[in-house]
């Protein structure tokens, strides 16, 4: 749950404003807004008690242009709060949505390699929750932040025409409250909001996966012990809540320290002077009141101030997925493939890093276009692993891999993924309709491609008996389906895009024997003149591959 810090809060500051000058109208405007409505609160409370000392008769002045310029800033005041709210939270929820699909384009560019030991649950919890959280950035803070400023600027500048004294009493309190309690509230208290984002992310995964596994817990006796686990890291994480309650009774408290310290050191100041000199008593009765407006501003700085300790630590979650270097990079100039027909591994050696063995060493092969190839060996050997690299989620440690003549390194992305197409052991299904899971590589299919995809891969009765037929939504995860109709429906995919290459993970580790022959019979009739490279621990779903090669310990061989 602990994590540690890799940026510093100017950073990140920055980092949030340089987000937040996408939005520059709305942000200016709701700036203006909250600077114009805090100086209208100084002045209401000016004119305001201005009409109490012209009606005791303490002070000379036209009472109705008081009152008018009091009602006139009420109205200011009224307006500014609506235009502020507005115009900050649109931009801030532009601004989110904007990081959302940013986010998600990252992810795009580190997947699969970079995500494989981080935690769905923490990965969907940073998208949305933290995500969410920013929010109170850009619509609560970069206002206050300037008029925590100007506010006490102001008011300073209305002391000084009193006397300077006042003017020296304040601004140390001012520096205090605006200034230093701030960066020390935000400095000290930014590992509890570290440690609690990393928590929720956590317990996230974890109710993720025990809904996901519900019924494994269940036939298996399971579910006290995952309600223990779940139990243990709410009590753990409600124990940095009530860290970050008690901080924030703390960081409220002691500026209301400071604002009642500041009325009573006037209170002293205007004793002290007043013995050697005559003052303005109706103009230090107006101060007082200007005064204690002006610390309305600073007192929703320190209320923000509170939230951001959770803000900025969703900020460096945010931040750290963004700044990842992704394990395979495409050039700039990439080679688009038109047709892939030989592949060739060169003395290709990989392992996932450098401190573990080598899932493959030093392998050459070559794949004539129309090859039928077969991978076997045992579970956990890393077969599958060959076939990533050739759809290059990750590059090899050593050696090369050729399509034709074009190393794999130059070749573009899209279009390697466009010419080779892979059928995984688990298909994932959508929450959409039949006919959108098949046509996922090709959305563009008509609903005649797409039947003609599905009667090559053996699932077209099936569909047709659904309640609506290619219509039929499947639900989350495709919970209408069974876990052999799913991989058919991820083999009429393939079928639907006609690549060059197809290369199969245990395509038919979900269907039984009558159904595994219908599969390979049409990999055999339909794509007779096409690459076929298929990864299987069961030696019948490699029947009538041209070569076979086993994997054990790293070595790749061609088998008898």
């Amino acid at each position: 749950m602990k994590m540690t810090s890799r940026y510093s809060l100017g950073e990140l500051s920055k980092r949030l404003v340089a987000i937040a000058s996408h939005q520059k109208k709305n942000i200016f405007w709701g700036t203006f807004s909250s600077i114009i409505g805090n100086l209208a609160r100084m002045t209401l409370m000016g004119y305001g008690a201005a009409m109490i000392l012209r009606s005791a008769g303490m002070m000379e002045g036209n009472g109705t242009l008081y009152a008018v310029c009091f009602v006139m800033s009420a109205l200011v005041i009224s307006g500014m709060r609506y235009v502020e709210g507005v115009a900050t939270h649109a931009a801030a929820y532009t601004l989110l949505a904007d990081m959302r699909a940013d986010f998600f384009h990252k992810l795009r560019t580190l997947a699969p390699a970079c995500l494989v030991d981080r935690e769905k649950g923490d990965i969907i919890s940073i998208a949305i929750a933290d995500i969410d959280i920013i929010e109170k950035f850009f619509a609560h803070t970069i206002g206050p932040r300037f008029t925590v400023i100007l506010l006490p600027m102001a008011t300073l500048c209305y002391a000084v025409s009193i006397d300077a004294a006042f003017a020296l009493v304040l601004l140390p309190v001012y520096i205090i409250i605006s200034v230093i309690v701030p960066l020390i509230a935000l400095e000290a208290g930014r590992k509890l909001g570290r440690d609690y984002r990393a928590g929720i992310g956590q317990l996230k995964s974890l109710i993720l996966e025990s809904v996901y596994g519900l019924r494994d817990i269940q036939i298996f006796g399971n579910g006290e012990k995952r309600l223990g686990m779940i139990r243990d890291k709410s009590v753990e994480i409600n124990r940095t809540a009530h860290g970050m309650t008690m901080h924030k009774q703390l960081v409220t408290a002691i500026p209301h320290f400071f604002i009642y310290l500041s009325r009573l050191l006037i209170v002293f100041t205007v004793t002290w002077r007043s013995l050697s000199s005559t003052h303005d008593l109706c103009g230090v009765i107006i101060l007082s009141f200007i005064v204690s407006a002006s610390f309305s501003s600073t007192q929703s700085l320190i209320s923000v101030v509170t939230s951001l300790l959770e803000t900025f630590a969703a900020a460096e979650r945010l931040f750290t997925i963004y700044d990842e270097l992704p394990k395979v990079t495409e050039r700039q100039d990439p080679v688009k493939l038109t047709k892939v027909n030989d592949i060739l591994f060169e003395d290709v050696t990989f392992s996932y890093r450098d401190d573990t063995e080598n899932i493959l060493e030093h392998a050459d092969i070559v794949i004539r276009k129309g090859e039928k190839i077969g991978i076997i060996g045992p579970s956990g050997t890393g077969k599958s692993t060959v076939l990533r690299l050739l759809l290059r989620f990750w590059d090899p440690t050593e050696g090369i891999i050729k399509l034709d003549d074009v190393p794999l390194r130059d070749a573009g992305l899209k279009s390697l993924r466009e010419h080779i197409a892979l059928v995984e052991q688990h298909t994932f299904i959508y929450d959409d309709t039949v006919s959108a899971n098949i046509a996922l590589g090709k959305p563009g299919a008509s609903i005649e491609e797409i039947r003609t995809a599905a009667e090559r891969a053996g699932i077209s009765g099936l569909i047709e008996r659904l309640p609506e037929g290619y219509m039929t939504p499947l639900g989350e995860f495709g919970n209408r389906l069974s876990g052999g109709e799913r991989q058919r429906v991820g083999i009429a995919r393939i079928m639907l895009m006609d690549p060059d290459v197809i290369v199969m993970d245990e395509p038919t580790s979900s269907l039984d024997v009558f159904n595994e022959k219908i599969i390979l019979n049409t990999l055999e009739k339909e794509y007779s003149d096409r690459t076929v490279i298929i990864v299987s621990h069961r030696r019948s779903t490699l029947t009538g591959c041209d070569r076979i090669f086993r994997l054990i310990d790293g070595i790749l061989e061609e088998t008898a």
